[in-house]
């Protein structure tokens, strides 16, 4: 027998009073749950006041979605005018300081006509007078160099390149920093011998026995952003004929640079006034060359004890990072054994040099760069854990022109301004629980001269 809904709320106490009928609507959750919403649609029906106060209230929310602050986040979606949604830089970051400025400087095109120190109009002035406002109001976190905020949009364009194809950046810890001086922390951590991370101790302890105190040692790293200035002068013309390749210059340019300076700091930085690189990192280990080995070679002797002081932790992280000047030697290593020996990195294919050379060495990946040091030197093939190495990022760029520096030569002299900080995670080598070779995340092998 179906429950009949009540349509007022004297027909509601009423059913709820009768215990039969009150059997039947609790019988299950979805029976109470259907007589419940049954019985709202009933009310709606024979009550207008009701309809008219979800009218209402729905205009109210609808009016406060209208509200300008509410404006501003619907924006934030980053809508295109057809509706569809516009794909953000992968390395966007909707609170740093440029983010402001994504409104009005959509591209580079756009950026540059405005800040160019050539552009004379009355618009010009006025967008720069706007910019001028917006970087006033990060004035405590954004030193003035002179220059013009770069929007956040544009700025996460230009560490497109140093994000996915820089040898550093690409694999190491990235901390945003809201600030130009951030405290990052870390466990003050130098032997396993008898503690871990530390100080951090483990007892085996009887039911009912003492437990024993620990204190772990944490410390912390203090990252302060470092200026990187990128300088190039470029013909006027190009800013008042040729936008198109300005800001394919912009665009390409220009984030390989900057990939390949922040690459020179954070592998071999000294700390003053620049980033600490990882070849100088005081927890750093080198391996030393072999009895009798000659210049500028590499021994497989030499891969080998390189590979047994990494971290163990590290292993499946860590990858090798060489000069191309390294190729020849590792190419041509041999294991000797007795008076004979045999290869011990050929190339892949059916024979010795069929195909690509092998990217690996014992697993690991291999990164043939020209940035670390050439063969037979300190720091001409390392073994290294990334994943220990951190880069502040301060999240705002500057840019600014001069018309008048090269102004005989009829150029641009032009700066981009970056803020960023690279420091090891660690500070010193790790003395193991057994053994007594230090491990470190940063291994180099040593001059052989």
């Amino acid at each position: 027998m179906t429950t009949v809904v009540p349509r007022t709320a004297d027909e509601l106490a009423e059913a709820l009073g009768d215990t039969a009928t009150l059997s039947k609507i609790v019988a299950s959750k979805d029976a109470l749950q259907n007589f419940i919403t049954d019985y709202a649609k009933n009310q709606a029906r024979s009550d207008e006041s009701i309809a008219q106060q979800v009218r209402e209230e729905t205009q109210k929310a609808f009016a406060n979605c209208l509200r300008g602050d509410q404006i501003e986040g619907i924006n934030r979606l980053n809508l295109a005018p057809d509706g569809q949604a516009v794909e953000r830089p992968k390395y966007y970051n909707a609170k740093a300081p440029g983010a402001k400025l994504d409104k009005q400087f959509s591209d580079w095109t756009t950026y540059m006509t405005t800040v160019w120190d050539g552009a004379k109009t009355q618009e010009a002035f006025a967008a720069r007078s706007e910019l001028a406002k917006i970087q006033n109001a990060f004035g405590s976190t954004v030193p003035s160099d002179g220059g013009f905020l770069i929007p956040e949009t544009l700025r996460s364009e230009l560490l497109q390149v140093p994000m996915e194809q820089s040898l550093v950046r690409s694999r190491a810890r990235v901390v945003p920093m809201e600030t130009l001086m951030v405290p990052y922390p870390m466990v003050d951590s130098t032997s396993n011998a008898t503690s871990v991370h530390g100080g951090i101790l483990g007892y085996w302890t009887e039911e009912g026995g003492t437990l024993t105190d620990s204190s772990p040692s944490f410390g912390r790293i203090e990252l302060q952003a470092k200026k990187l200035t990128l300088y190039s002068e470029i013909p006027n013309e190009l800013f008042q004929d040729s936008l198109a390749t300005l800001q394919q210059f912009m665009s390409q340019s220009y984030p390989e640079a900057l990939a390949w300076f922040e690459d020179i700091a954070f592998i071999e930085g000294n700390g003053v006034g620049q980033p600490t690189g990882f070849l100088n990192a005081a927890a750093a280990v080198s391996v030393a060359k072999e009895s009798g080995q000659a210049a500028a070679t590499i021994l497989w002797e030499n891969i080998v004890k390189a590979y047994a002081r990494m971290l163990p932790s590290s292993l499946a992280r860590a990858v090798w990072v060489a000069h191309i000047d390294t190729f020849p030697e590792l190419a041509t290593m041999a294991l000797s054994v007795g008076t004979g020996g045999s290869a011990v990195w050929v190339g892949n294919g059916d024979g010795a040099g069929a195909g690509a050379p092998p990217m690996t060495i014992l697993g690991r990946p291999v990164i043939f760069t020209e940035k670390v040091s050439t063969v037979g030197t300190v720091g001409d093939i390392n073994f290294v854990d990334f994943g220990y190495y951190l880069i502040g990022d301060r999240q705002a760029m500057q840019m600014s022109t001069s018309t008048e520096y090269k102004f005989g030569n009829d150029k641009t002299a032009m700066r981009v301004i970056e803020r960023v900080d690279g420091t090891p995670w660690i500070k010193s080598a790790i003395t193991p629980r057994k053994g007594s070779n230090t491990l470190s995340p940063f291994v180099k092998v040593a001059t052989r001269a």
